[in-house]
């Protein structure tokens, strides 16, 4: 019976499979490649896949675990309007005290004097500019340079307060007046340059003066006062051409080192004038340029005054 039994489900499985259909074979040769693909897209049939995209949802996934989520980052906030006061660079402001140091005081036309004239460091330079009086200047101002203007005369407050002033240069002004104390207090004053004006009386000087200038103004027999340069132990330059002088001022300080009084109307020297009559191995080696040409004197006249510089004045032998 279990042999019977084994022979007919044999003959079932054989008979189903000579029933099944047959696949044809693809050949993948050169010269049916195109239309094979072609066969291929039929049996696929791809347009009858379509996906409806509107069927589609995107889904983020919860982490897991009990992470925090971070915060979105804050929405930029809106620039506050600026301030209608105007600031300078360093921020500070221009009505302030600050101004005052930056661009210094206000002028007699509520203008600062450093925008007015150029300001570098600790040096004003207000050249030609038709400036009829001395600006207001910074009080840090060591070095101050006001040529080619139209300035008439200096007042004792022009420079008052000044301490670190230096050197002061007003070549080519029209100035014909000095207040007797415009120079007076200035404890660092080494430079003075005032030549090319209408000056006719010059006032008392610091003794601090390494350097003086006073060519061609109006100086006269009283311009300077007498041993006006007597205790200046550093003045190394003096020049006073083209004047009215009818003498030399003395004493000269023992340091001075050029001396130049050329057109003047000096008519006389002494013998003790650079030389010490009663020292005669007195030397003075520092004074090696001195102009004496141009002025009406005859200097063979006085042969005892030169003996004791390094090199004779220039000027008139006969």
């Amino acid at each position: 019976m279990k042999v019977f039994a084994r022979i007919f489900l044999g003959l079932f499985v054989l008979d189903s499979a000579l029933a099944a259909p047959t696949l044809e074979s693809i050949n993948y040769d050169s010269e049916t490649y195109d239309a094979t693909l072609e066969d291929l897209d039929n049996f696929y049939n791809y347009e009858n896949l379509r996906i409806d995209h509107s069927e589609i949802e995107i889904v983020t996934m919860m982490p897991s675990g009990n992470r925090e989520l971070p915060s979105p980052p804050p929405l930029p906030q809106e620039p506050e309007e600026e301030e209608s006061t105007a600031k300078l660079i360093d921020g500070s402001s221009p009505h302030g005290p600050d101004f005052i140091s930056v661009l210094g005081p206000q002028t007699n036309e509520d203008f600062p004097t450093c925008l007015l004239c150029t300001c570098m460091s600790t040096t004003v330079y207000c050249d030609d500019h038709e400036l009829d009086a001395v600006p207001p200047l910074p009080k840090n101002t060591a070095y101050f340079y006001s040529r080619f203007n139209r300035i008439k005369k200096i007042n004792k407050n022009d420079f008052a307060h000044l301490s670190d002033l230096k050197r002061i240069d007003l070549t080519s002004n029209l100035i014909s007046e000095i207040d007797e104390d415009a120079f007076r207090e200035l404890p660092q004053l080494r430079e003075l340059v005032l030549r090319d004006n209408r000056i006719r009386q010059l006032p008392e000087l610091p003794s601090t003066l390494t350097f003086i200038d006073i060519s061609n103004n109006r100086l006269g027999r009283k311009g300077i006062k007498q041993e006006a340069f007597k205790d200046m132990y550093d003045l190394h330059h003096l020049y006073i051409t083209d004047n009215n002088l009818d003498h030399i001022p003395l004493p000269l300080p023992a340091n001075l080192r050029a001396l130049h009084l050329q057109n003047n109307n000096i008519l006389e020297m002494h013998e003790d004038t650079f030389c010490n009559v009663k020292n005669l191995t007195y030397v003075r080696k520092a004074l090696e340029d001195i102009r004496l040409d141009g002025n009406p004197i005859n200097l063979s006249k006085t042969p005892q005054a030169y003996m004791c510089l390094p090199r004779l004045p220039i000027g008139s032998l006969v």
